[in-house]
C-alpha cells in the first residue's frame, strides 16, 4: 500500500541495531533470507523514518509518552520467549527453549555469551522450521559456519561440541510438519550430517493425503521426507534424526537430562493422532523445545492471555470492552500470533496501515509533536539512543570486519557481527557526538571503533 499522506515516523528499537528477527531470530546460514535486509535499507533511510534504537517500551517510555508525542503509535514487538511445554522433568539442567539458543547462536547483546553444548546426543521436540534451525545448528560442525556471520563466542561454543547425533520429534505424521521446503532440503547440504528418517514414519492416512494435494508447500515436504527415507544411510561422522508419530511424555533424568520419553501416536483419519500406549526412552543428554514462540504482554495495553497477543480489530487495539483505542494499533506477531513466513507480515502491515488511513480524521493529536521534543525526553531520562548513522557505520565496520578476516575457503566472509550492547550504543553516539560537533569527538568515534576491533578480535 502507498499512500500521499505525509508522514512522519519514529521507529524505536529495543535493541541498539535494527532489523530485530533478521538479525537475532534468523539462523546464520540462511543469507538468502537474511538479504531482506538490503530491501530494509532502503526503507529505514528515508527522511521521513527515523530510528531511535537502544529504547525498551514499558522500561524507557510509557504509553503516557507515545500519546503525547504521536497522532498514532503502532506496536510490532514480535514474538521472542518459548511456549512452554507441559511435562515432567522439562525444567531439569540440560533441558532449554529453542528461542534462547537462537538468540544466542545470532549474537543476542542480551543473553550470555556461553552456552553449555555438553551433550552427546539431544533432543529437538517441534515440527516447524525453528526446530529445524537448531537441529541443524546443533548438528553442524563450527567451521563450516565460519563463512557466516558468526561471533567468536558461538563459533568457539560450537567448536567444543562432542555431539554426535540430534533427534527431532514430531507428534503427528510427515503431512502435518510445518518445515518448509527449502529448510528441509538445506538439511542435507552439510558434508558432516547424516539425515535419517525411518521408512515406518511415512505414513498417510485420509486426511493427510487431502493436506498433501490441496497444498504445493505440503506436496514438497512429504516428497522431500520421502527421499531421506528410501536412501541408504551414509557415513557422516553426525546425525540428525527426523522422527514422526512420536509424542513427548517425559524428560527424564537424576538431577540433569539423561533420557526423553515419547508415546508412539497413531493417525485418526483425518490428519489427527491419538497414543498407542507404546513408549520408548531415548537416551539423550539435552532436550531442546521448539513448539512456539509467545510474545510479552505490554505493560498499558489490553491483552489476551490465551493467545498471547493484543486483541485487536484489523489492527485497532481493542479495549477490554471490545471498542477500539483511539490511535493505537498493532501488527505482526504480537497481532496475529507466531504464524507464517516473513513475508506474511506485510499482508498484516497493509491492513493495519488501511486502518490508520481511514482514522486519520479522527486520531487523537499529539500534544508535544515537535520532533525534538522525544529526543530530549530520552536525554532527560539518561537514555543513550541509538541512531540510523551509528547504525550505517557499525554495519560497515562489521563489514570490513568480514573482508580483513579473508575468504573462508571459496567463499568470503560477509560480515563479523558485533555482540556487545555497550559497544553499540558506543560507536552510535560516538557518530551523534561527531555530526554534533563536539569536542573530542573524532578521538571517541576512533576508541569505539578500536574497542569493535579488540571484541572481535577472535573472530
Amino acid at each position: 500500500m502507498k499512500s500521499d499522506t505525509p508522514v512522519s515516523i519514529d521507529l524505536f528499537e529495543r535493541q541498539p541495531a535494527p532489523f530485530g528477527l533478521i538479525r537475532y531470530g534468523v539462523a546464520p546460514d540462511h543469507p538468502r533470507i537474511k538479504g531482506i535486509v538490503k530491501a530494509l535499507h532502503q526503507v529505514l533511510s528515508k527522511p521521513e523514518l527515523r530510528l531511535l534504537g537502544n529504547v525498551e517500551y514499558g522500561v524507557d517510555l510509557k504509553l503516557d509518552d507515545l500519546r503525547r508525542h504521536y497522532d498514532a503509535v503502532i506496536f510490532t514487538t514480535g514474538a521472542e520467549k518459548d511456549r512452554d511445554l507441559d511435562i515432567p522433568g522439562i525444567d531439569l539442567p540440560g533441558s532449554f527453549g529453542g528461542a534462547d539458543f537462537v538468540s544466542w547462536f545470532d549474537g543476542h547483546p542480551d543473553v550470555p555469551r556461553e552456552w553449555p553444548l555438553e551433550a552427546e546426543s539431544i533432543a529437538v521436540v517441534g515440527a516447524g522450521n525453528v526446530g529445524l534451525d537448531v537441529a541443524r545448528m546443533l548438528s553442524k560442525t563450527a567451521d563450516e559456519l565460519l563463512v557466516t556471520e558468526i561471533p567468536d563466542n558461538v563459533y568457539q561454543g560450537l567448536k567444543a561440541s562432542p555431539v554426535r547425533e540430534v533427534h527431532v520429534f514430531a507428534r503427528r505424521g510427515p503431512a502435518q510438519a510445518k518445515f518448509t521446503p527449502l529448510e528441509l532440503r538445506e538439511l542435507d547440504h552439510s558434508p558432516n550430517v547424516e539425515v535419517i528418517v525411518d521408512p515406518e514414519d511415512i505414513e498417510y492416512d485420509d486426511g493427510s493425503v487431502a493436506a498433501i494435494n490441496s497444498d504445493n508447500q505440503t506436496k514438497l515436504v512429504v516428497r522431500e521426507l520421502e527421499k531421506y527415507a528410501m536412501r541408504d544411510v551414509g557415513d557422516r561422522p553426525r546425525r540428525l534424526h527426523l522422527h514422526f508419530f512420536e509424542s513427548p511424555v517425559e524428560v527424564l533424568g537424576d538431577g540433569k537430562v539423561e533420557a526423553f520419553r515419547t508415546e508412539r501416536t497413531e493417525l485418526t483419519g483425518d490428519g489427527n493422532v491419538r497414543g498407542t500406549g507404546v513408549f520408548h526412552d531415548w537416551p539423550v543428554q539435552a532436550v531442546y523445545r521448539c513448539v512456539g514462540y509467545r510474545s510479552t504482554e505490554l505493560p498499558g495495553l489490553p491483552w489476551d492471555n490465551r493467545n498471547h497477543v493484543v486483541p485487536h480489530a484489523a489492527g485497532r487495539v481493542l479495549d477490554l470492552d471490545g471498542t477500539p483505542l483511539p490511535g493505537l494499533y498493532v501488527n505482526g506477531w504480537v497481532k496475529r500470533g507466531p504464524v507464517g513466513l516473513i513475508g506474511h507480515t506485510k499482508g498484516d502491515a497493509i491492513e493495519t496501515v488501511g486502518s490508520i488511513l481511514s482514522d486519520l480524521d479522527s486520531l487523537p493529536l499529539a500534544s508535544e509533536p515537535d520532533p525534538e521534543s522525544i529526543t530530549e525526553l530520552l536525554a532527560s531520562k539518561g537514555i543513550s539512543y541509538t541512531t540510523w548513522d551509528g547504525w550505517q557505520l557499525l554495519d560497515a565496520h562489521e563489514q570490513s570486519l568480514g573482508v580483513a578476516y579473508g575468504p573462508v575457503g571459496d567463499k568470503p566472509r560477509e560480515r563479523v557481527k558485533v555482540v556487545e550492547r555497550e559497544t553499540m550504543i558506543e560507536v552510535s553516539r560516538a557518530v551523534q557526538a561527531v555530526q554534533d560537533s563536539e569536542p573530542g569527538a573524532e578521538e571517541r568515534l576512533e576508541q569505539a571503533l578500536e574497542r569493535v576491533d579488540a571484541e572481535t578480535a577472535g573472530s
